[in-house]
């Protein structure tokens, strides 16, 4: 009689015995997941869950308020090569102001240094007369959005001269010109693309909001108006004599004897902390002959304490 196999006729010969499964018991079995592997799930879960948040939250504030900074637009006036404008607008002005009849080519030749080739380099003169720019002065620099053309800002000072005789010629005053100078950038360098215009220049008054010094400390005023005056004297003088009355730690320079101390006709000093005051000075100068000149001063006072304890205001900064 054959004993028949625990696992059924359909096993397979040779294979390895199994054990038989009690009533109720899975027919697999679970492993512990380590520590890490819980950790990690978690992480990445969670990380998830975060990006995802956010890409809505931002969704959501895109539609209640979109961004509406504007991008940002290089001008022409970043790109524009304000510097060469300004010696070309410079040395252009002085050649456009000045001019001699007696020697009518050397004007058209100065001004066809800088002005575009083609166009006309009498640039609007008659022939007549005579006068010499010696200064210039470039200012701003406007240059259109393009990044092509610009205006330059000049001014430009100017010996006339009137006509003695036929062709004789006697100096007249001196005189400031202001100049609207309109130039181009090629693909060489700037140039002077139109004869420029006159523009005023007019007096302005000061802004309503200046910054004011302070309010004033009339006591320290009258202490320390005496100091005040012997700095002024050796700081007309040299500068070994006014570094003996500047505080120290600072160095200021002389004007070397190019005036002589006259009066101080006001001094001021404002409240501040106990250690630096401002002040201003009015300080008339001694000039050649008998010319005197007014100027205002603002200086930065600092208390200095000798060994003895004694203490004292002394200028440690003009301007």
């Amino acid at each position: 009689m054959k004993q028949r196999s625990p696992h059924g006729a359909h096993a397979a010969p040779g294979a390895p015995a199994r054990d038989v499964l009690t009533p109720g018991q899975t027919p697999w079995s679970t492993e512990p997941e380590s520590s890490f592997s819980t950790w990690a799930r978690r992480f990445f879960r969670g990380l998830v869950v975060v990006v995802l948040l956010l890409a809505a939250i931002s969704g959501i504030r895109s539609w209640i308020a979109p961004n509406r900074t504007p991008q940002t637009v290089v001008s022409g006036q970043s790109s524009f090569p304000a510097d060469e404008a300004r010696a070309v607008a410079t040395r252009y002005s002085v050649a456009y102001l000045t001019w001699d009849e007696n020697n009518p080519d050397a004007r058209p030749a100065q001004v066809g240094l800088d002005l575009a080739s083609g166009l006309d380099a009498r640039a609007g003169w008659n022939g007549r007369g005579k006068q010499t720019a010696d200064v210039a002065y470039p200012g701003q620099v406007s240059a259109d959005q393009n990044g092509i053309t610009a205006v330059v800002d000049v001014r430009v000072r100017v010996h006339t001269f009137n006509r003695q005789g036929s062709n004789a010629f006697s100096a007249g005053p001196v005189v400031w010109y202001r100049l609207s100078v309109p130039v181009a950038l090629t693909s060489a360098r700037v140039v002077v693309s139109a004869p420029p215009t006159f523009v005023p220049d007019e007096r302005a008054p000061l802004p309503a909001n200046m910054p004011g010094a302070g309010a004033p400390d009339d006591d320290l005023t009258s202490a320390t108006e005496k100091d005040a005056e012997a700095f002024f004297a050796a700081y007309a003088e040299s500068d070994n004599k006014v570094s003996a009355v500047t505080a120290p730690g600072s160095t200021i320079r002389s004007l070397n004897g190019a005036v002589k101390f006259g009066e101080l006709k006001d001094w001021q000093v404002y409240a501040g902390n106990d250690d630096e005051r401002q002040a201003t000075a009015a300080v008339t100068w001694n000039g050649v002959g008998d010319t005197t000149l007014d100027q205002t001063y603002t200086l930065t006072l600092r208390r200095t304490v000798a060994t003895d304890g004694a203490q004292r205001w002394q200028v440690a900064a003009v301007g």
